[in-house]
């Protein structure tokens, strides 16, 4: 078992940064990859970035891509979402996600374990 737990949401004006982060305890030696995620009210959960632990190989939705940044503390058993140039439409909740697949994947269906989210709320 894999337990995941996110932090570092809030309130960050439009154009703002925020750094979020997923803590991952337990059996985290069994996951290949980490992933980011959001929902925001009345849409479904979106991917936006994953990355491996190994090597740190990473892949990025076209919707985030050049504003927001993945990254891993494999010592810490940590992974970041580094979110820049906010915009009213990121405002979500953010989930932190981890797979035992081998291969990245933007697939809900293909990640484990799931953190309970952090808010991310940004105001115009």
């Amino acid at each position: 078992q894999v337990e995941l737990v996110e932090s570092g949401g809030g309130l960050a004006q439009a154009g703002g940064s925020l750094k979020l982060s997923c803590s991952a305890s337990g059996h985290t030696f069994t996951t290949n990859h980490m992933g980011w995620f959001r929902q925001a009210p009345g849409k479904e959960r979106e991917f936006l970035a994953t990355i491996t632990w190994s090597g740190g190989t990473t892949y990025y939705a076209d919707s985030v891509r050049g504003r927001f940044t993945i990254s891993r503390d494999m010592a810490k058993s940590a992974v970041y979402l580094q979110l820049n140039n906010l915009k009213p439409d990121d405002a979500a909740v953010y989930y932190c996600a981890a797979s035992r697949l081998a291969v990245l994947s933007p697939k809900l269906d293909r990640y484990d374990y799931w953190g309970q989210g952090t808010q991310v709320t940004v105001s115009s």
